[in-house]
């Protein structure tokens, strides 16, 4: 199905319009099915990103603003997520004793178990996704992504 049946239009759309549209088509599908597979550990994608970013600090916490250089969708409510997923369990917050307003977060036992599995679900998803797309397109489209 082209993106003219998609919208509905009987209009050919330009090229570059026709190619903006396809990014946004594909990003909801995927936003939407990421989101479905997250539902079941009650977080999003975002809280998912930290969790992942936090994974990757190797057991060492970080600090709100590492957070927000690694995170996939830059946002300014970093505090926030952080918040949420420490009433979860999943990470919790280390106020430095000398300096006050120095704070790491860091990942708990609770939210690397949980982590595991939603990580274990989202292979899943990826794969569920991208199915129809081979190996060597896969590296053709990453190129193609780099060039923005």
């Amino acid at each position: 199905m082209n993106v003219e049946q998609i919208i509905k239009t009987g209009k050919k759309i330009p090229l570059e319009s026709r190619t903006i549209i396809h990014f946004m088509l594909v990003n909801n599908k995927i936003n939407e099915s990421i989101s479905n597979a997250l539902k079941p550990f009650d977080v999003s994608l975002q809280q998912f990103n930290v969790l992942r970013i936090l994974k990757g600090q190797n057991g060492k916490p970080a600090n709100l603003s590492t957070l927000n250089e690694r995170m996939v969708t830059k946002m300014s409510n970093t505090t926030r997520l952080v918040d949420k997923l420490i009433l979860k369990g999943f990470v919790d917050r280390i106020i430095c004793p000398s300096n006050r307003r120095k704070v790491e977060i860091n990942l708990t036992a609770v939210g690397q178990k949980e982590l595991a599995k939603m990580s274990a679900t989202m292979k899943k998803v990826e794969k569920s996704i991208l199915k129809k797309i081979s190996k060597q397109e896969l590296e053709q489209l990453n190129n193609l992504f780099n060039k923005f």
